[in-house]
């Protein structure tokens, strides 16, 4: 594998020892295909990351963990580098650990490596759990501050939120299908990938208090668990439709909409009336079809901006106040979508 780095950089770029580097590096056997794909990817961050080391300013690492399926983490990724752009007055190195699924225990002790190992900052989309919440703890304790995306953990020392305001997206869906729907019409079914992602779980609260105020007719039917991957999306949707009547509406928090579609369908449901979130590949797909109705979107590049800035405003320090970077809520129709510069 051909490179130009310091072993000891890329070994911290990969969060892997040197031993282990050098043996892929160096094409020795016994290392697994996930370590071998970690070492080079960690080879592309550097080299995509070379260009910006030619600014001057100090040199910062970010450390990007999330819990979402590889479609959302694309758009985290994509996100997250093209907001470097914009960063003045220092380099930041990015450090990516996505995982589809990741249960408490890996997640603690992704954090937990990565504040053995050092940090100027953790950027986390995690589950609410008493077990991370210890974790970030820890990081904050070690002078490394955790900034929450998309989904928060309130009442952690995290130094702040970036990412759509979630209460604003589920009362923002449940305008939307309060007068898109008939009387008469069908339940609604909501849909989050894990109970204990919070920014899902507003979403869900904000949504079902707002449209039992508009629409007390309307039942819902709620699944959640999921994970936004279509195979546990499938499965679950199984459970939660048996012996259900007529759907005549989704609200999807969490993803997975090709495998709700696919489900409805091949229980008799549909056409409904469909709003998603994010505008991933898969979401601008099946909205340029008409598969869906609206997405709710929000700018993840900007979010990406404001983290840097409060990042580096912060340095380290214990004192500096909390940041919201919460974003509005966009609304995306099959006839704005090319308004969107990256869709397609």
């Amino acid at each position: 594998m051909t490179h130009r780095f310091p072993i000891k950089e890329i070994a911290r770029q990969a969060g892997l020892g040197t031993a282990t580097v050098d043996r892929v590096l160096n094409g020795r056997p016994h290392v697994s295909p996930q370590t071998r794909n970690r070492v080079a990817a960690a080879i592309g961050e550097l080299e995509a990351q070379e260009a910006q080391l030619a600014a001057r300013g100090r040199r910062v690492f970010l450390d990007v963990v999330a819990e979402a399926p590889a479609r959302f983490t694309d758009e985290i990724r994509r996100a997250a580098e093209a907001a470097l752009g914009a960063v003045a007055g220092a380099v930041i190195r990015l450090r990516f650990t996505f995982r589809e699924i990741m249960g408490e225990a890996e997640i603690v002790a992704i954090l937990d490596r990565i504040r053995k190992r050092g940090s100027h900052g953790v950027c986390l989309k995690a589950r609410d759990t008493p077990a991370v919440r210890e974790a970030v703890a820890r990081l904050v304790q070690a002078r490394i501050p955790v900034f929450t995306l998309v989904t928060d953990l309130p009442g952690t020392d995290r130094r702040g939120y970036f990412g759509l305001d979630n209460a604003q997206a589920g009362r923002t869906a449940a305008f939307l299908l309060a007068h898109a729907l008939p009387r008469g019409a069908g339940a609604v079914l909501t849909s989050r990938s894990q109970d204990s992602f919070t920014g899902e779980a507003d979403r869900h609260r904000a949504f079902r208090e707002v449209l039992a105020r508009l629409r007390p007719d309307l039942a819902t039917i709620d699944m959640a668990g999921g994970a936004g991957v279509a195979a546990t999306t499938t499965r679950e949707l199984a459970g939660a439709l048996s012996g259900a009547g007529p759907i005549s509406a989704v609200y999807s928090m969490g993803g997975g909409n090709a495998a709700i579609l696919g489900a409805l369908a091949r229980q008799g449901h549909g056409p409904v009336v469909f709003i998603a979130h994010d505008l991933d590949r898969e979401n601008r797909r099946l909205l340029a079809e008409g598969a869906i109705t609206f997405v709710l979107h929000h700018d993840l590049e900007a979010d990406m901006r404001t983290l840097y800035a409060a990042m580096l405003t912060g340095d380290g320090a214990q004192d500096v106040p909390g940041v919201d970077g919460s974003s509005d809520v966009q609304i995306f129709t099959p006839y704005n979508l090319s308004m969107r510069r990256d869709a397609g």
